[in-house]
């Protein structure tokens, strides 16, 4: 068995591509557009696990928009969030903030933080490797919201 990719089902695609690719840095592989099923499939990796030179694919993410859904998705924590290493979690987390992106746990710890997508899906952000040392102003952020 191999890990392919996780799926979230996204309400606004250029939301969701400003997010995931304009501020977290993922770029997009592949995109389908189905007219027979009325969908679009958008296929992501992280920027660290694209090497072209590898024969074996990278875990990606698929975002799922459906061209009639007129409704919200809710609920896009309930199953569980995604999870991705960073090289600084204080460099990307202040980045996100910068972008107007909530930081809903902040990396108090110097290893852990906590944002959303456009849809409400809970997203994961560790240190690689060894925790950051606790600092300013992270280490006195409350918790904002849900994760």
């Amino acid at each position: 068995m191999k890990y392919l990719h996780t799926m979230i089902r996204v309400n606004d695609v250029d939301a969701a591509l400003d997010f995931f690719v304009g501020k977290l840095g993922m770029i997009e592989t592949r995109r389908k557009e189905d007219e027979k099923g009325r969908y679009t499939l958008i296929f992501l990796v992280a920027d660290q696990d694209l090497d072209q030179s590898k024969v074996e694919r990278a875990p990606e993410l698929e975002l799922t928009y459906n061209w009639d859904n007129d409704a919200a998705y809710g609920g896009g924590r309930n199953f569980g969030h995604l999870a991705y290493t960073v090289k600084n979690i204080y460099e990307t987390c202040q980045k996100l903030m910068d972008e107007g992106v909530v930081i809903n746990r902040p990396p108090r710890d110097g290893r852990m933080a906590f944002v959303r997508s456009p849809d409400g899906i809970s997203l994961e952000l560790l240190q690689e490797g060894e925790a950051l040392a606790p600092a300013e102003p992270w280490l006195s952020m409350e918790n904002t919201g849900s994760w």
